[in-house]
């Protein structure tokens, strides 16, 4: 597990942008059950987290459609919400970082670490966008 002082600045960097931090598998579970769109962000320590997941989502709300509802757990610290979030995310494997977006409790659009891993930050918001375009009402 990683430490709080570590951590909580790169989970700043998305709660102070409207992401909701989801530590628990209730409050994982409860988020999950809001109608609309829900993207959830497995965030993480990793350089590819730092250098596009993190960025990347954030230019990715700079759209016409964004999700109704934003939400983040914290892959090595909230591990119970991380795993209740990877089960809502199944058939994909545990990622970290990984975006999901779900359309009434359906996952609709997935992006694992390898479609992040390498991607600048606009190729991942595009990515979003385009899955924002098609899913969100």
């Amino acid at each position: 597990m990683y430490p709080a002082d570590l951590v909580m600045p790169m989970k700043a960097e998305l709660t102070e942008n409207g992401f909701t931090d989801l530590t628990s598998i209730e409050s994982v579970n409860e988020f999950l059950q809001k109608p609309g769109t829900t993207l959830i962000m497995v965030n993480s320590v990793c350089g590819c987290a730092a250098g596009g997941a993190r960025p990347g989502v954030l230019a990715s709300l700079d759209n016409d459609k964004t999700p109704d509802n934003l939400g983040t757990v914290f892959a090595g610290f909230d591990m119970e919400a991380t795993k209740a979030a990877r089960d809502a995310m199944m058939p994909f494997p545990p990622s970290s970082p990984s975006i999901a977006l779900f359309k009434d409790g359906e996952l609709v659009h997935m992006l694992e670490r390898h479609h992040i891993e390498g991607h600048s930050p606009m190729m991942i918001a595009e990515n979003l966008k385009q899955a924002y375009n098609e899913h969100i009402d």
